[in-house]
């Protein structure tokens, strides 16, 4: 069967799409939850998130029945820390450190508890904080993402009237256009977006892309700083033989089908092979199976020990019945009338570690050929180098240059997030968000 849409009936890829984390369904379950927190001192748990949210502090204002107070703790942090609940890969983060752990015992769940707080705030439009007076100063954003969005409350919490300009019809970034839709759905991604907004002194202006519909110079002349939150979005090519044959395509734009159209308009192949083994990867993997692929093969060049992804979201692909090819790396593509019909691999073994610590993947000479019908790749994103070297910005390979503060070379004008450093977990964007925030206001000052 060729690559189609329509593989599933509408109720039943309704239920394939819908969340995956249920929250607790009664006040009581949070309560009992949050009642197992040990409220450590010097909590490893507020430690090891990027944002440094009081988790002890939260949790026990839910065990105390203060959720306004909770979600403020969080929010006070994390702008975004409703989002963050569901996508964060909390096994490496704040759950990961809970000293449940030492003990063999289930760690809190720490991201459910928030997400207990965040959603009931978000839902009801609490108002949980109030702007300073104008300070006189406008601000531009180019990117309504994390970054952009946490830089832009941080802004306007000290009175500084900011515009941010966005290339999508919608905000949330990665949020909204690229994480799998059973993670976190499309409405919620909306609400996060309007909830940030309702603080007020922030407008958005949509479907305005840097360098096609605004210029950096232009910002540069009619704003008193500029913060760059352009993330990173370029899916990295394989560079092998066969890789525009139809059929083959990347994750991200296959995420962001999915993100922007019905489900039932998404065609997936019947043999589907994923290149990579990150969080894009399994997203893809497991969305290809939930829309009705029959076969899915991951393909990864190392072993299972050394891949990006985490436990659980590996679990999660296995569960959904992907199966999995390690040490294994795409050779070449092979096609018929111009269509993908198999993919040829190389074996691989293990040599010495690279500059990220994992050992090197050597190829052994030897090949295999599996049968397939769509080829996904997701072997990692690169930054926008075009169009940064085209705005004159200190970069390293794309990667905007910045100085302690967050500003680039060019005076006025920050960075942050992806953007920088190449593509990190949303809950880091966040927090740089925050931290240029902080250097745009010193800067403003002066």
């Amino acid at each position: 069967m060729p690559i189609q849409n329509n593989r599933l009936p509408e109720s039943e890829l309704e239920k394939n799409f819908s969340d995956i984390h249920p929250p607790f369904e009664h006040a009581e379950g949070a309560a009992i939850e949050a009642n197992r927190c040990l409220n450590c001192y010097d909590a490893p748990c507020t430690k090891l998130c990027p944002t440094s949210i009081n988790v002890p502090l939260f949790i026990k204002q839910i065990a105390s029945g203060n959720i306004k107070g909770s979600a403020h703790t969080i929010f006070s942090s994390n702008i975004m820390g409703g989002g963050c609940s569901k996508v964060c890969p909390v096994e490496k983060l704040c759950e990961g450190a809970c000293v449940f752990n030492l003990l063999e015992e289930t760690p809190i769940s720490i991201a459910k508890l928030q997400r207990y707080s965040t959603e009931q705030a978000i839902h009801e439009k609490w108002k949980l904080f109030t702007r300073k007076p104008s300070n006189g100063k406008k601000v531009a954003i180019v990117g309504a993402g994390p970054a952009g969005l946490a830089c832009a409350h941080s802004l306007s919490l000290e009175g500084t009237e900011v515009t941010i300009f966005e290339k999508e019809a919608k905000g949330g970034g990665l949020m909204t256009y690229g994480v799998a839709a059973y993670k976190v759905t499309p409405t919620f991604c909306k609400e996060e977006v309007d909830y940030i907004l309702s603080l007020g002194g922030i407008s958005v202006q949509y479907e305005k892309q840097l360098g096609k519909d605004i210029q950096l110079a232009d910002l540069q002349k009619n704003f008193d700083a500029v913060f760059l939150g352009i993330g990173v979005g370029v899916a990295r090519s394989l560079e092998i033989p066969g890789e525009n044959l139809e059929g083959v395509m990347d994750a991200i734009s296959f995420i962001y089908n999915l993100r922007t159209r019905n489900y039932s308009q998404i065609s997936v192949g019947d043999k589907v092979a994923v290149i990579g083994m990150g969080m894009t990867a399994i997203d893809a993997a497991t969305q290809s199976k939930r829309l009705g692929a029959k076969e899915v093969t991951m393909i990864y060049r190392r072993t299972e020990h050394e891949k990006p992804c985490t436990e659980e979201e590996l679990d999660l692909a296995k569960l959904d019945g992907c199966s999995f090819l390690w040490l294994s790396n795409p050779k070449e593509i092979l096609g018929e009338n111009g269509k993908v019909k198999n993919l040829v691999c190389s074996k691989m073994k293990l040599g010495e570690p690279d500059a990220s610590g994992r050992r090197s993947p050597v190829d052994t000479g030897e090949t295999f050929t599996i049968e397939v019908d769509m080829v996904i790749k997701a072997a990692g994103q690169i930054p926008f180098e075009g169009l940064v070297n085209n705005s004159k910005l200190d970069n390293k390979v794309g990667k905007i240059k910045i100085d302690n503060s967050g500003m680039t070379n060019l005076k006025g004008v920050f960075s942050g997030g992806d953007a920088v450093n190449g593509g990190k977990e949303v809950v880091d964007a966040v927090q740089a968000g925050k931290d240029a925030a902080k250097g745009i206001l010193a800067y403003l000052k002066k």
